[in-house]
C-alpha cells in the first residue's frame, strides 16, 4: 500500500490550500480515508475523514473551513482548506483505515503517506 500526499505550502492567513492524496495497493472504495496533522510538540490528530458511504467527520476547529472529498475512480482523497489560520500550521498526513478500524484510532492505522508541510503566516 502506498499513499502519496501533496499540495502543502506557505500561505497567508485567510488563504486556501488544497491537499491531495493518491492511494495504490488497495481497493480504494472499500476503505475510509483520513487527513491528519501534527504540529511540533503536539500529538497527531484527525482533521477530517470520509468513508465511501459518505460518512464524514471533521475536527471541531476546522468545521466550516475544511472540506474532505474523495474520488473512488481516481483513488484520491482531497482536503480543501479555506480561511486558513496560523494555528493550522502543521505537517499534514493522509492515512487509510483497514476494514473495521476507526479513523480515530491512530495507533491502529497501518498505512500513512509522507507528510506535507502547511505553513500559515499571520
Amino acid at each position: 500500500v502506498q499513499l502519496q500526499a501533496s499540495g502543502g505550502g506557505l500561505v497567508q492567513a485567510g488563504g486556501s490550500l488544497r491537499l491531495s492524496c493518491g492511494a495504490s495497493g488497495i481497493t480504494f472504495s472499500d476503505h475510509c480515508m483520513g487527513w491528519y496533522r501534527q504540529a511540533p510538540g503536539k500529538m497527531r490528530e484527525l482533521v477530517a475523514g470520509q468513508c465511501s458511504g459518505g460518512e464524514t467527520i471533521y475536527e471541531d476547529s476546522v468545521k466550516g473551513r475544511f472540506t474532505i472529498s474523495r474520488d473512488n475512480a481516481k483513488n484520491t482523497v482531497a482536503l480543501q482548506m479555506n480561511s486558513l489560520k496560523p494555528e493550522d500550521t502543521s505537517v499534514y498526513y493522509c492515512a487509510v483505515a483497514d476494514s473495521g478500524v476507526s479513523l480515530s484510532k491512530l495507533s491502529e492505522l497501518r498505512y500513512w503517506g509522507k507528510g506535507t508541510q502547511v505553513t500559515v503566516s499571520s
